[in-house]
């Protein structure tokens, strides 16, 4: 996949909604998908951040993006419905969704783990792609070709000490992509697959690896191919499959 070299157009009027559009791996999804052709819903907590990434997109000359704030931690299942419903009154269907958005928690011992915090992560992490999934489906279905990707993450796939509720939520994640993939695999459009950045410049990566090296990993923009890959046609097929952004060939 690392030679993957998508087409300038690959994402043409595709309309995909990106979550934690505003920092990091989310701001670089975004730029890119705009950059490759598709109108990006940028939906995030920070207000600020969101407008930075929207002026750099239509600095860029791509499709203009739309905003869409929201907090999902207090986020409740109305918000998601009222999301979906504006959603297909501007645009009308939806062709990509991304679930980038996520917090860390702490790294601490089960045992001793806070649990208003544990809350916290479930809430951002699980809960919220659930809600935002099941609230898009009908706009996914009126697209000829959607993709639903799920972020995952190593410790998602094998537990680790002190990762607690993160990676306890991300192994739910990728159950939940699974579980998705079989049911919309006949019958409808969608796809649904998760990808594994790995270890990526971030602010998340800097507060679990307060000691390392950044310059160490790619920055965000440099692991985009498999998520071009992913949102656009050439993966017409792929569901219920773990891609990791910066696996070698």
């Amino acid at each position: 996949m690392q030679e993957y070299t998508p087409a300038p157009n690959i994402l043409k009027q595709r309309i995909i909604l990106v979550t934690g559009a505003g920092d990091g791996i989310g701001a670089a999804t975004a730029k890119t998908f705009a950059r490759y052709g598709a109108t990006v819903i940028l939906l995030g907590r920070t207000i600020r951040k969101l407008e930075a990434v929207y002026d750099a997109i239509e600095q860029s000359g791509a499709p203009q993006p739309a905003i869409y704030p929201m907090n999902l931690e207090g986020a409740s299942p109305k918000d998601y419905s009222d999301l979906a419903e504006t959603v297909d009154r501007e645009f009308g269907r939806l062709d990509g969704l991304l679930h980038n958005a996520a917090i860390l928690g702490t790294l601490t011992p089960l045992e001793m783990y806070d649990l208003e915090l544990w809350t916290k992560v479930m809430q951002v992490n699980l809960n919220a792609p659930y809600l935002l999934t099941r609230a898009c489906l009908p706009l996914l279905k009126k697209s000829d070709d959607a993709s639903v990707v799920f972020t995952s993450s190593a410790v998602g796939h094998k537990g680790r000490a002190y990762w607690g509720a993160y990676g306890i939520s991300k192994a739910a994640a990728e159950n939940m992509m699974q579980t998705l993939a079989d049911e919309l695999e006949q019958n409808t459009p969608i796809r649904v697959n998760s990808i594994d950045p790995g270890a990526v410049r971030t602010r998340m990566r800097a507060r679990a690896y307060p000691g390392e090296d950044p310059n160490i990993n790619p920055a965000p923009d440099e692991i985009m191919n498999r998520y071009l890959y992913l949102m656009g046609a050439d993966s017409k097929g792929e569901t219920g499959k773990s891609f990791k952004a910066q696996e070698k060939n």
